[in-house]
């Protein structure tokens, strides 16, 4: 699987970025199970019973504001919590969706004690409750929304930065075919694949209308991919608030939002992570234009050397590039949406936000190709 339009149903469905308050409002908690998404508690129940070690009922069921691609839902239970992930009901894009991929990551990924909830269960038949899903622990702790983390010390916050640079070191470091991955998607050419596969949907996009920062990305992109092809699982959106932190300690238990994840290059993974160094705050929760002292954080320098360090390899010297092809890569989901408002199939008010953002993330991230040697 490589991302494509599901990241712009991610985008244009998500919370306003314009600030912690307003991004944790409107997609933390959860909320009586919205018209068009109800599951059939007793079907679920039986399954339940049937299939996940030491479920008890009754069983109640809620939904998470938060997991607009894949509705995701709160089982309570006397005796404990779980999450649940589906697919969306209606007619699916081929390879959207994708739940039973990411059952399958999890579960991998647990294989080698990195931190994601524990699965217990995947239902690939989908006359259970409508569509296929899978069941996993409950994690409680601390999402922050805000990449400044204004809630913490200091010292705590440069401890938080620390542990997020650690967990992605750690998946980085992973073998694939280790932890029973090794097939999870095409390694090699990531780069020439990633560029082609967004230059196509850009240019075909007429609806869209054209932006020349973008154009002039797409000619020099593809002809400066720097050396070396190295793969392994990535991500594909390593943000902070895709993590869940300890309560009482600067450790992240968990990473959530593995529907963009699959064998890539490590370094394109940890550039989108670290772009939030050269990100506004008011596009997507970034650092742009703070002095990372003042906020008692690494610099992006050392927060790289950091990284680097920890997976014991000489440096990033393709660093530039990784970032600009990144910023390219959101402002041509931020274009696709731009489309998809102009046709009339996404016309939330976070779509047009983001619709807005365009000219000037296309403007930033022509900045970054500059950086990395572009003229």
């Amino acid at each position: 699987m490589e991302p494509g339009q599901e990241d712009q149903t991610r985008l244009e469905g998500g919370p306003s970025v314009t600030g912690e308050a307003s991004a944790a409002a409107a997609n933390s908690g959860t909320t009586a199970v919205r018209d068009g998404y109800a599951i059939d508690s007793a079907a679920l129940d039986g399954w339940m019973r049937e299939h996940v070690a030491g479920y008890a009922g009754p069983l109640a069921i809620e939904q998470f504001r938060g997991g607009q691609s894949n509705p995701t839902y709160k089982l309570v239970t006397p005796g404990r919590s779980y999450v649940l992930r589906k697919q969306p009901p209606g007619v699916l894009l081929k390879g959207a969706h994708a739940v039973d991929r990411e059952a399958r990551v999890l579960t991998g990924l647990a294989r080698a004690d990195f931190p994601v909830a524990r699965v217990h269960g995947l239902c690939i038949d989908p006359n259970v409750i409508g569509t296929i899903f899978y069941v996993m622990d409950m994690v409680e702790g601390r999402i922050f929304w805000d990449a400044a983390i204004p809630e913490v010390s200091d010292s705590e916050r440069g401890a938080l930065f620390d542990a997020m640079n650690a967990t992605i070191a750690q998946l980085h470091s992973i073998d694939p075919a280790a932890v029973g991955l090794g097939d999870y998607g095409r390694p090699g050419n990531y780069f020439a694949r990633q560029i082609g596969r967004w230059s196509q949907q850009y240019l075909e996009d007429t609806d869209a209308g054209r932006d020349p920062h973008l154009d002039k990305l797409i000619a020099w992109l593809p002809d400066h991919i720097p050396p070396g092809d190295e793969s392994a699982i990535v991500h594909g959106d390593f943000r902070i608030d895709n993590m869940i932190f300890a309560a009482d300690e600067p450790k992240v238990i968990a990473v959530l939002d593995w529907e963009l994840s699959t064998l890539g290059h490590p370094g394109a993974d940890f550039a989108y992570h670290a772009m939030m160094y050269r990100m506004p705050p008011h596009i997507v929760a970034g650092l742009g234009g703070t002095d990372p002292a003042t906020l008692g954080v690494p610099d992006e320098a050392a927060y790289v050397a950091s990284y680097c360090a920890r997976r014991g390899i000489d440096g990033l010297p393709g660093y530039d590039f990784y970032v600009a092809f990144n910023f390219f890569r959101l402002a041509a989901i931020f274009h696709g949406i731009r489309g998809r408002v102009a046709r009339g199939t996404a016309a939330s008010a976070q779509a047009r936000s983001r619709v807005e953002m365009l000219p000037e993330l296309a403007r930033l991230a022509w900045e970054q190709a500059v950086r990395a040697g572009a003229s």
